[in-house]
This record gives C-alpha cells, structure tokens and sequence, in this order.
C-alpha cells in the first residue's frame, strides 16, 4: 500500500470521526452574540455590492499611481522650490473657495458661510490672488464643504461604495456630488477657462499635480493584507464624521 493511499484513508478515517461527532462538540465555544455587537461597525458591514469592479479599480489606481501618477508629482516637486508649491496649493484652495462657500449656504450653516466669505476676500486681495493664506494667519480657517456633505446633511445616505479611477474611495452619494461640484465649478467660471481651451487643461493638469502632491498616501504602502478593506472604512468613517460636524 502507498503512503499516498495510506494518508488518503487516514484522511478520510478522521473526517468520518468528525462527522460522527455529537453538535455539542460542535459548538462555537462563544456565541455571536458575545462576539459581534449591534453597536460597532464592523469592515465587513459596509455596503459594497461592486467589489469585483471596485477591486480592480482599485488595482489600476495603484498601478496609475505608482507609474506615471507619482512620477510626474515628483518631478514637479524636484523643481519646484518649496515657497511655490505652497503658493500654487493656496491659489487653489483660494478658487474652490467657491464650492466650499456654495454648500455652507446650502447647509444653512451662517458661520462657515461668513468666514468662507471672508476667506475669499481677504485672501484674493492681501493674498495677491489667492498666492498666500494671508486669512489662515488671521485665524479665519477654511471649512473643507461639498455636495456630498450637503446631500448626506439632508439625511441621503451613502449608498453604494465605489472606488472612481484616479479619484480613488467614494460612494454613489459622494461621487454624485463631486460631479455636482465640478459642474456648478465649470458654470461659475471664474478664470473664464471655457473660453481657453489650453488654459483649462494646463489648469486641471495643475491641479491634480497638486492635489497629490498634498496626499502622502501609498498604495500597498500600509503593511496590511487587508488594505482595501482598511481604506473602504477609514473613508466611510471619514465621511460621517464631515457630515457630522
């Protein structure tokens, strides 16, 4: 007799042992109930009926961001002096001003709306076009506001998670009012960028060279095996508590 057949009936021998096994040797040794609470959220409870695609997404945004995303943010942060960056990351905080603006009114929130105003103000004309955060010193924070906070403060509820390419974590709410945003952006259109075509893209490509230059994120950089499911619930977290406040 081989050892191969030897094992294979041993295997077999013990898994019928199991099977003859009482349930009460079964038995968690802990019930559920003891284990799981109805008071916690837990990563699993979040609502993500497009893993599959969320997941691949996800997949492409790393690679997008490890091969061509990053490179280019680097090289712009190898020549470009320290003092610029920030005055290129205040001049647009300065200009998306507006959306923060639009939705505190929309929240009828009266102070973050009045200091948003002020921000705007102050910071177009002491800060020579939004170059220096001149209202930050005078200690007039920003209010970070969007549509999806707006939606989400009139109880619409999260909907869907959905991984966007290159925009990363959201959910249909969210992404419902980041094109929302976009879209009342485009129409304001402070800069009359719709009237330059090559204005416009330089700035978008501007922007989002930007915008990650101002995230210290890496993908797969956390040292969890379940980094997908860590940023789906940091960000759903995140999301209550901006909507919350």
């Amino acid at each position: 007799m081989s050892f191969t057949l030897v094992a294979s009936l041993l295997l077999i021998s013990g898994c019928s042992s199991v099977a003859k096994k009482q349930p009460n040797e079964l038995a968690a040794q802990h019930p559920v109930d003891t284990v799981v609470r109805d008071d916690v959220d837990y990563v699993i409870d979040i609502y993500d009926p497009f893993e599959g695609f969320n997941r691949s997404v996800y997949r492409f945004n790393a690679g997008f961001d490890r091969y061509l995303y990053l490179p280019v943010t680097s090289a712009y942060e190898a020549v470009t002096p320290d003092p610029v960056e920030n005055a290129i990351a205040n001049f647009f905080n300065n200009i998306f001003e507006i959306t923060n603006l639009s939705n505190a009114v929309l929240q009828l929130k009266p102070k973050p709306a009045l200091e948003t105003t002020g921000r705007i103000i102050i910071n177009t004309t002491l800060g020579i076009g939004g170059l220096f955060d001149v209202a930050t010193k005078l200690g007039i924070y920003r209010h970070q506001e969007d549509f999806g906070q707006t939606l989400g403060h009139y109880g619409v509820g999260n909907g869907a998670y959905l991984v966007l390419p290159v925009f990363g974590p959201s959910n249909l709410r969210d992404a419902t009012g980041a094109i929302t945003d976009s879209l009342f952006f485009s129409e304001v259109d402070i800069l009359h960028l719709d009237e330059h075509s090559k204005r416009k893209l330089a700035f978008y490509l501007a922007d989002a060279i930007n915008s990650r230059h101002n995230i210290s994120f890496r993908y797969y950089d956390t040292g969890s095996p379940f980094e997908y499911e860590l940023i789906r619930l940091l960000y759903t977290k995140k999301r209550m508590l901006d909507i919350a406040r």
